[in-house]
């Protein structure tokens, strides 16, 4: 039985930080919060790594500074992470193992487009795409498989199981072996996604050194906090530990977007977007997964940066105020005083699945500001989100409600461009924090019953300003005009520079 007032934990490992959440059980009421920024290594262009070994000790951190308020309450503890990153170990006991190499994070990391290339053609790209839901890309995990074995035998050599961030924190937290059925739809193509299960055949042919993990659901009890976990954090010995997620599907939790319908954008370092389904959407330039909870379905895309762009922007300029920046944009004004940018800084996920698009910034002339640059970059996000939310309609995607998360609906205005852009409106939940918090409702759900709606009601929503609607519609067409204009030029840059790097 659980005691009044008793509180969950909950943790999660994203690209630029790791955020920690105290949540009262019952009410969903954010008791204490904990932050430890974090940065990502860009070893060779494409390259984006991470050691693994700094999301233990930043969930350590978290946890000693979070306990300190009140430990004893803490009934149970919900992980999530980015993803879908890949962490290798050897064959050591779970829960005590080194990582062999920094982990290969998630679609960011463009390096496996040779292996994605050749096991589309050793599988078939309409095979995979049948059985596993999504084409073989920079997101999937196969061929980041596959590019270990070809340029680092060594690691392969010694390589036994495969972590994704969020089964990681829970093998360390409970000494288990396992991963969610979320995560495995994204280990392209070695998960069928029909049978719900790992797909032996393609998984001997992509990684046959590898012991696939048993898997459970994201909000299943992966196993207990150990003596060893117990005293390195501070947490006490038995506590439940869910199972885990990816961290954009523990964020569309947070805020309940779980109907058929529903679709969630978060707004971060990158910008994610889930649509739930009323059943099994596959198409090519989406990511067909499942759900996080058992029985659902989602449809799924996903831009490399969103901001990322704004902060790479804020860097050369000076790092003003990230308020100043804004009031700056506020005033620029819809269009930016005619600057229109692409967005693809880091490659593209959805919907032109290109790693070699490149960052184009149209329109410049000597009387532009830093604050035009700045409002550009914020609709150049939003126009990303409006071309994807394209893609999901004609994938068959019934879109009837957005709700936005995640530290970019701060302050208001990035939020209103997407609805201006989009034509769409937004709701804004009580709670923003996103998937920390949605890992806490997980591990909330797994000792009793607690809800969405309960825990975190819409506080605001965005409406659109029609008498914008005709201007972002000029807009968004030059905005899809200006990729296939200018990829044959990026893509030779993009070439050069990588033979370079």
């Amino acid at each position: 039985m659980t005691r009044t007032n008793s509180l969950v934990l909950g943790i999660d490992v994203g690209t630029s930080s790791t955020k920690g959440v105290l949540v009262e059980r019952e009410s969903g009421t954010v008791v204490a919060t904990a932050v430890r920024a974090h940065d990502v290594s860009r070893p060779r262009p494409g390259h984006v790594e991470m050691d693994a070994r700094v999301w233990w000790a930043e969930f350590r951190d978290i946890t000693a500074e979070l306990l300190g308020l009140d430990a004893g309450r803490v009934e149970a503890v919900g992980v999530s992470g980015m993803g879908p990153c890949v962490v290798l170990t050897g064959d050591e006991e779970p829960g005590t193992e080194e990582p062999l190499r920094p982990a290969i994070l998630y679609g960011v990391d463009t390096r496996a487009t040779e292996q994605i290339a050749r096991l589309g053609e050793e599988l078939g790209a309409e095979a995979v795409l049948d059985r596993c839901g999504s084409l073989l890309s920079t997101q999937a995990i196969g061929p980041k498989l596959a590019w270990v074995a070809e340029r680092e035998p060594e690691v392969a050599a010694t390589a036994r199981r495969l972590y994704l961030t969020s089964s990681w924190l829970a093998s360390r937290l409970t000494g288990e072996y396992v991963l969610d059925h979320h995560s495995a739809s994204q280990a392209v193509p070695l998960y069928d996604s029909r049978a719900l299960e790992w797909y032996a055949p393609w998984a001997r042919h992509v990684a046959p050194w590898l012991e696939l993990p048993p898997l459970r659901w994201p909000g299943d009890i992966a196993g207990h906090v150990t003596a060893r976990a117990a005293a390195e954090t501070g947490l006490a010995q038995g506590l439940p530990v869910i199972t885990g997620t990816v961290d954009a599907w523990s964020e569309a939790v947070s805020v309940g977007a779980q109907r058929p319908g529903d679709l969630m954008i978060m707004y971060g370092t990158t910008m994610f977007l889930i649509a739930t389904t009323r059943q099994r959407l596959t198409v090519p330039n989406l990511w067909g997964t499942l759900g996080a909870y058992p029985d659902t379905r989602s449809l799924a895309g996903g831009m490399a940066t969103s901001g990322a762009v704004t902060e790479w922007l804020r860097g050369i300029v000076g790092e003003p105020e990230h308020g100043e920046l804004l009031a700056e944009a506020e005033r620029s004004g819809p269009g930016a005083r005619g600057l229109l940018m692409l967005p693809y800084f880091a490659g593209e996920r959805t919907p032109i699945a290109d790693p070699d698009a490149r960052g184009v910034i149209a329109g410049l002339t000597l009387a532009h500001t830093r604050g035009d640059l700045h409002r550009a970059a914020l609709e150049a996000t939003a126009h990303g989100v409006r071309h994807n939310i394209t893609a999901l309609r004609e994938a068959g995607a019934d879109l009837d409600r957005i709700i936005a998360v995640g530290g970019g609906t701060q302050g208001g205005l990035w939020t209103r461009i997407v609805s201006d852009i989009t034509g769409m409106a937004q709701q804004i939940p009580s709670v923003t924090l996103g998937a920390s918090y949605g890992a806490a409702l997980l591990a909330a759900q797994a000792i009793g019953d607690a809800d969405a709606e309960t825990w975190n009601p819409v506080r605001e929503v965005h409406e659109p300003d029609p008498a914008l609607a005709e201007h972002y519609d000029r807009l968004h067409r030059l905005y899809l005009d200006l990729y296939p204009a200018t990829r044959p030029v990026v893509h030779e840059l993009a070439s050069w520079g990588n033979e370079r790097g």
